[in-house]
């Protein structure tokens, strides 16, 4: 019999699984542990709706499961969106239906594209399933169509976009996502991540969930951590055609979304008086900003255009991302530096209270000043 306390090497996990970089949440501390403003996560500055709270405060039985299905939510998406009920999958945040959609379509051997500059999930989940990850070039930190297109293969299986992108804030017009659509093979999986819609402008809208209802191959994700202000309940949720969504069911938790969790969602879909609030707030605010920040182009300080709800600041002049980072830091604010995706010149913002960003635009000008 084999000695149980000899535990030397162990268990070896598969090399794709050993060369994932787990995810890096933005942190909401300094290197001190002080406890700081947080600008680096995304979160609504507006918190959550009062009939959300409403919700969340009822007692919910925990020694009950959630319904496994989610079907009230569903219900509510779908009548919202104008969508089929059937045609919908909910998931812990959209991050789970986004890795899911890669291990029900990608595996060793295949490859999953995209742009450089996006998601860092991106990355996990192509890996997670052992596909190639393929990073296309990207157009001034935005998504490049025809280059994208240019990398697909017969090996390609999945194809990862966000729109607006994370973390730049970039954005690509219907008829640009439609062209991209166009170009793919049809048993190429193009995925849409949807999480900052909500902060666009209705009449922008880029015609995702048509491509979702009227294809076989797209999956759109959504979540209501962003302008609904439930980044704590981790809800999101997906649609496509419904081959898609049930190889998304065969293989997702059971009963991934909790009861409370649902209960917090119908009610925030309930409220779209509050998502229109926080849709303005940003777009105030935002605008704001970059205008703060706009003379600072002059030394080497550019805001890059967003549809999001933060902005991406790049620093090419005496002033860098990191030592703005740490200033900010110092001065109570924790924002997001990105070097391990290539953005050691840059900075994410998230737009917060009008307070805040006027505070970071005054020592990010103070700062500019000091490094001249």
């Amino acid at each position: 019999m084999a000695d149980s306390s000899n535990t030397a090497g162990g268990p070896q996990p598969k090399d794709w699984i050993a060369a994932i970089h787990a995810y890096v949440p933005g942190k909401s501390k300094g290197a001190d542990g002080q406890k700081l403003i947080k600008l680096s996560a995304n979160e609504n500055p507006l918190g959550t709706s009062a009939t959300a709270l409403a919700a969340r405060a009822q007692a919910v039985e925990p020694s009950l499961y959630p319904d496994p299905d989610s079907t009230a939510l569903r219900e509510a998406i779908a009548a919202l969106h104008g969508l089929d009920p059937a045609r919908i999958v909910c998931g812990t945040g959209s991050g789970e239906l986004l890795t899911l959609s890669a291990s029900a379509f990608a595996g060793p051997g295949d490859e999953v594209i995209f742009v450089r500059y996006g998601f860092s999930l991106y990355e996990i989940a192509a890996r997670r399933c052992g596909a190639t990850p393929v990073v296309a070039p990207d157009a001034d930190y935005g998504t490049d169509v025809d280059a994208l297109l240019a990398l697909v293969t017969e090996r390609t299986r999945v194809v990862f976009i966000a729109n607006p992108n994370n973390p730049t804030g970039s954005f690509l017009t219907r008829r640009e996502l439609a062209r991209l659509h166009a170009g793919l093979p049809g048993n190429v999986l193009l995925v849409l991540d949807q999480a900052y819609a909500e902060y666009v402008d209705p009449m922008d809208d880029d015609g995702s969930l048509e491509l979702a209802r009227s294809s076989a191959n797209v999956l759109v994700t959504r979540t209501f951590s962003k302008a609904y202000g439930l980044a704590g309940e981790r809800v999101g949720w997906g649609t496509g055609a419904p081959r898609l969504i049930d190889m998304l069911n065969r293989i997702r938790g059971p009963f991934n979304v909790n009861n409370g969790a649902q209960a917090v969602t119908l009610a925030a879909l309930g409220d779209q008086d509050f998502v229109s609030m926080s849709r303005r707030h940003n777009a105030m605010e935002r605008a704001r900003f970059e205008e703060l920040l706009a003379p600072l182009a002059n030394h080497g300080v550019r805001v890059l255009p967003s549809e999001a709800n933060f902005v991406l600041v790049l620093f090419d002049g005496a002033l860098s991302a990191e030592r703005a980072y740490n200033g900010l830091a110092e001065r109570g604010y924790i924002v997001r530096w990105l070097p391990g995706q290539g953005l050691a010149n840059g900075l994410r913002i998230t737009i917060g209270k009008r307070e805040d960003m006027d505070a970071i635009a005054a020592a990010l000008r103070a700062m500019v000043e000091d490094a001249q």
